[in-house]
């Protein structure tokens, strides 16, 4: 399943997360002269960046449009970018600690059968035979697939043989119990 990762619970210098935005990266310093950023990644497609139409910058001030010219240097989760209009270092020292969003309703769709974590979390799980299994809280990553942690504390892989329905509109994901998956001690 692709996805980008879960949006963060807090923007930068106490804004505080709006739920109709996704905070996509946040400026951690300056690179160079010529006002290039370090970020923190927030998403997966880090390379999509400049594609991404509506990117808004917060953290002071009132919310102002960012255009990113290019994204480099990814490793990890932090990457290099330009921002259009920051152009030496005290315009990028200017910018630390600021985060850059887009609007929920402005995120690009994603192919069938994948989904961007904010749209997983909160979703409501039920076993095929009618078990609820409680609510998304998580999801963390590993080398091989994502796992879904529930707030009862179930562990579940995000693989085809165990997710088998996730239903958007009706807030909850179907699961089919492999052996051992949810056998109690």
């Amino acid at each position: 399943m692709r996805r980008s990762r879960h949006p963060r619970s807090s923007g930068p210098e106490g804004t505080a997360a709006d739920a109709d935005y996704i905070v996509l990266a946040v400026v951690v310093k300056p690179h160079g002269l010529n006002g290039e950023v370090w970020v923190d990644l927030n998403t997966d497609f880090p390379e999509r960046l400049p594609e991404w139409p509506a990117l808004e910058m917060v953290g002071r001030g009132a919310p102002r449009r960012a255009t990113i010219e290019y994204v480099k240097g990814i490793v990890g989760g932090r990457c290099i970018v330009k921002l259009e209009g920051i152009d030496d270092r005290d315009q990028a020292e200017a910018i630390r600690g600021q985060a850059l969003r887009i609007g929920r309703k402005d995120i690009p769709a994603l192919p069938e059968g994948s989904y961007y974590d904010f749209q997983i979390v909160g979703l409501h799980v039920f076993t095929s035979d009618g078990r609820d299994l409680g609510r998304v809280t998580q999801i963390m990553r590993t080398g091989a697939n994502d796992i879904y942690e529930t707030d009862s504390g179930v562990l579940l892989p995000a693989i085809s043989d165990v997710i088998r329905e996730v239903d958007l509109d009706a807030g909850r994901i179907i699961v089919e119990p492999v052996e051992g998956l949810l056998d109690e001690e």
